[in-house]
């Protein structure tokens, strides 16, 4: 079997066939009393599929769930009568969804038919060598940098007159068909198909529209409006396959005395795709003297622990030194001992070439193995790059700030001046490893909690920001001192100050044609392909 996460990877498809014994026996029993007994007398032995899954399912959130000691027996939650839906995969995610709402956890909301941060994944849907996605669907850009779409992140209809509306583009997936037609952020768009669009009056059979073209992963999308520069435009676009930049723009602006280093960042995809990106950026920032920086994590949902901690080591001054963080496991995982049963004996630990891994005595080392203490999970600064005295850093953030995201911000705080700007956060300091059911289905369990330097975390309702209040129109390109968010962090790093940079020449179709209005936005389009999301790939053994 291979598994694409490579050496972290959990194979629980070979503990489905030992469900009915091996796991039964294997339980570990929480350090604080659960709120229910253990009792476990309904798991008899059967060869059906589907009820094999749904045990390994509940029995690996017993143990390993970071809420574990809040779920119910096995007798009282009873996993296998989630077999009633059309597919196996419908019935294994109506599975996780009621552990998660048993929990009575920050993962469940009563408004929602879905978990806040735990989800499972059909492998099968993901883009081409994917290596992690999103739940269910094919993400706009995956964690490895592969696109498999037309390229338009997301889109905003602005009113000025109540009358007409415009529908900015927010963001461009680099290499995509849009990137390569020269579609930016700050282009119009004013037909779909054919069809024309921006009545206000048509708003809602508009927005149909809008859904079911732009946001349906059409195969072909026919587009005319205006580029950023007031040039009209008029292009077919075909869904393809493409490899693509985390890095969505990149400027340096100078604000009086001051050189304010930009970047606008999609994803912490794996170090592969990122690590080098975000090298070369603050090299350019080394060179051209940056004092101050400015982050936008506006549209970044997460991705790879190890790249949010080199993003930190990046922005971190050399003076930052200790604990960056803090990987808290539940107490069943931060308190067993190497003796102790685990259903996680049964899961092979994987070097980087899909092989198993051996300790120093010769026997196959497995996830049981792995040290999930509050020591073996701390980790340290360690300034990379040569942007070594920066004091001040402002982010650009939004309710889609998710996860690794967050961990940078979190724990850069104790270290420097840290200052948000936009709309509270998503709220998840949540983290997690995938188990792998059937070869098919990757669970995405809620498994450690993140805190800084400072033990402060819990950020569950999200983070709120220093400058509130404000709406992404999307009529400037990132970067764009014009930029509203922009706008607002530069002016913290240089109140009254006006930035210029090499991106000012190029203002926006509202410049050119004469108005410096935004208007009101009609709605806010979710790009709900996106991961969202806190990967952890690195383990160390316990001794």
């Amino acid at each position: 079997m291979r598994y694409d996460f490579k050496h972290y990877a959990l194979y629980a498809a070979l503990v489905i066939p030992l469900t009915f014994s091996a796991c039964k026996k294997n339980k570990t029993a929480p350090v604080t009393p659960p709120v229910t007994n253990n009792s476990n007398t309904k798991q008899t032995a059967t060869t059906d599929r589907t009820e094999l899954t749904n045990d390994s399912l509940f029995l690996y959130a017993k143990e390993i769930y970071f809420w574990n000691e809040s779920l119910p027996s096995y007798d009282d939650f009873e996993p296998r009568k989630y077999k009633t839906l059309s597919t196996p995969f419908e019935n294994y995610k109506s599975n996780l969804f009621n552990i998660v709402k048993v929990s009575g956890s920050a993962d469940y909301v009563s408004s929602s038919t879905s978990s806040r941060y735990s989800y499972i994944q059909d492998i099968t849907l993901r883009n081409p060598d994917a290596i992690a996605a999103l739940p269910g669907e094919q993400a706009s850009v995956d964690l490895e940098g592969n696109g498999n779409d037309v390229g338009i992140y997301a889109i905003s209809p602005v009113t000025k007159d109540n009358v007409t509306y415009k529908l900015y583009i927010l963001a461009v997936s680099q290499n995509s068909p849009a990137g390569n037609a020269g579609l930016t952020r700050g282009a119009y768009i004013t037909r779909i198909n054919g069809v024309s669009i921006g009545s206000v009056a048509n708003f809602n059979t508009e927005r149909n529209t809008i859904n079911s073209t732009i946001y349906g992963d059409p195969a072909t999308l026919a587009l005319e409006g205006y580029k950023i520069d007031g040039t009209t435009f008029s292009i077919t676009l075909n869904k393809t396959s493409y490899k693509s930049s985390p890095v969505y723009k990149t400027n340096v602006l100078t604000a009086g005395t001051k050189k304010i280093g930009y970047l606008s960042y999609g994803r912490f995809s794996n170090t592969e795709n990122s690590v080098a990106a975000l090298n070369a950026v603050f090299a350019d920032f080394v060179t051209k003297g940056v004092t101050d920086l400015v982050i936008d994590l506006r549209y970044n949902g997460g991705g790879y622990v190890s790249t949010a901690e080199h993003l930190i080591n990046l922005i971190a001054p050399s003076s930052a030194t200790g604990t960056m963080y803090v990987e808290h496991f539940n107490n069943t995982l931060k308190n067993r001992k190497l003796s102790d049963a685990t259903i996680l004996s049964n899961q092979p630990l994987l070097d980087a070439n899909d092989k198993v891994r051996y300790g120093s005595d010769g026997k196959m080392l497995t996830f049981a193995n792995v040290d999930y203490s509050v020591s073996g999970n701390t980790a340290l600064f360690s300034k990379k790059g040569g942007l070594s005295s920066i004091q001040n850093v402002v982010f650009i953030v939004s309710g889609g700030t998710a996860s690794a995201s967050e961990l940078v911000i979190n724990s850069l705080k104790p270290k420097m001046n840290v200052k948000l700007v936009g709309k509270t956060t998503y709220g998840k300091p949540i983290g997690f490893f995938p188990i792998r059911l059937e070869n098919r289905y990757d669970v995405y369990m809620s498994l450690f909690e993140t805190k800084n330097s400072m033990g402060e975390g819990g950020y569950y309702t999200g983070i709120v920001p220093d400058v509130d209040g404000l709406i992404d129109y999307g009529d400037y390109d990132f970067g764009n001192p014009s930029d509203g968010y922009l706008a607002k962090a530069l002016d913290l790093l240089a109140p009254g100050v006006t930035a210029i940079g090499s991106l000012n020449r190029v203002m926006s179709v509202s410049d050119s044609k004469g108005s410096t209005t935004p208007g009101k936005l009609l709605a806010e389009f979710e790009n709900d392909k996106e991961f969202v999301g806190m990967i952890e790939d690195r383990y160390k053994i316990k001794k």
